[in-house]
């Protein structure tokens, strides 16, 4: 059995080493991960980096595809089903990891503008594994909350989120297709933002495109982006005008990747009918101080180029 996957997953290539040693696994920078790479693989294990697409799969012997993130944009599941291959994602591993940062960003937040609403409101678009934590967290510290989610028949509608807020926060899959339902590729574009309060704050942390970043970088309101268009290619005039930015590193916590990769180990343990692999907890080893956000805003901000490498050098909080 062989599993190819991305190099950048903690924890999982250590534990299957231990613990399947007949299994050949052959961790890959991203940019490596090509249909010549996964030709002979049985499983892939990716994250948002990889495109696993019919370019990638298309005459491979895959049988399962497991991203370790809790979104899946990134896969064509349409592919994989019509062609038997089983797939996976980690919904809710890193929620509390991104609730954290959503928490740091308005502690940063508080001396700018909020400071003179009391309290503020604060709009939650999307309330899945994230948007529900980011709730609690938020009534917890005294905010008004307002709730935005359509396909669960939860709360108000943009309109009201966008003319009542004083923060609105996103935590959305992304879906670009317009016969959808409810698509979400610039749910934030210029017509929701003229309807916004003057300065409301804006923060994204769910994916790049559910954000129109040229219309928000034009529009005057403050703005916290983790999540961009393009990446790893980001704007760099998006980025000199936020008011905190970040490498895609929202849910980068030892907690969320121990999580993400136990799921991972899980579906491979179950689908081949493997004996099980428990990771154990790891401690954490990144910078939780006060004002974190605010030092990977200006190395960013200093490095708009180094995106990727500031992403894959982080250490975990």
């Amino acid at each position: 059995m062989v599993i190819v996957c991305d190099a950048h997953i903690p924890y999982l290539v250590e534990a299957i080493r231990k613990a399947w040693p007949d299994i050949d696994i052959s961790p890959m920078e991203p940019e490596q991960i090509d249909a010549a790479a996964v030709r002979h693989a049985d499983v892939l294990v990716v994250r948002t980096r990889t495109k696993v697409n019919e370019a990638l799969l298309a005459g491979s012997s895959v049988r399962l595809v497991c991203t370790a993130t809790i979104g899946f944009d990134h896969i064509d599941t349409a592919y994989c089903d019509a062609h038997g291959i089983s797939w996976t994602a980690c919904p809710g591993c890193n929620a509390q990891a991104v609730c954290d940062y959503i928490e740091e960003a308005l502690n940063e937040f508080t001396n700018h503008q909020l400071a003179i609403i009391n309290p503020p409101t604060i709009g939650v678009i999307g309330v899945g594994h994230v948007g529900s934590l980011v709730a609690k967290m938020a009534e917890r510290r005294g905010l008004k909350v307002l709730l935005n989610d359509p396909p669960k028949g939860i709360g108000i509608s943009l309109d009201e989120i966008a003319k009542n807020c004083d923060i609105i926060t996103f935590h959305v899959p992304l879906t670009s297709n317009p016969l959808t339902p409810n698509p979400t590729f610039h749910l934030c574009d210029a017509t929701f933002l003229a309807r916004c309060k003057p300065h409301a704050l804006i923060i994204n942390a769910a994916r790049g495109g559910v954000v129109d970043e040229q219309a928000l970088r034009c529009s005057g309101h403050p703005y916290i982006l983790d999540t961009w268009e393009n990446e790893p290619h980001i704007d760099p005039a998006v980025l000199q005008h936020a008011f905190r930015a970040s490498m895609h590193i929202a849910g980068y916590s030892v907690e969320g990747k121990r999580n993400a990769s136990q799921t991972c180990l899980d579906t491979v343990a179950r689908t081949f009918a493997l004996p099980p692999i428990t990771l154990p907890a790891f401690p954490s080893h990144g910078d939780t101080a006060p004002g974190w956000l605010a030092r990977i805003t200006r190395d960013l901000q200093a490095q708009p180029t180094a995106f990727e490498a500031l992403r894959r050098d982080y250490p975990l909080r």
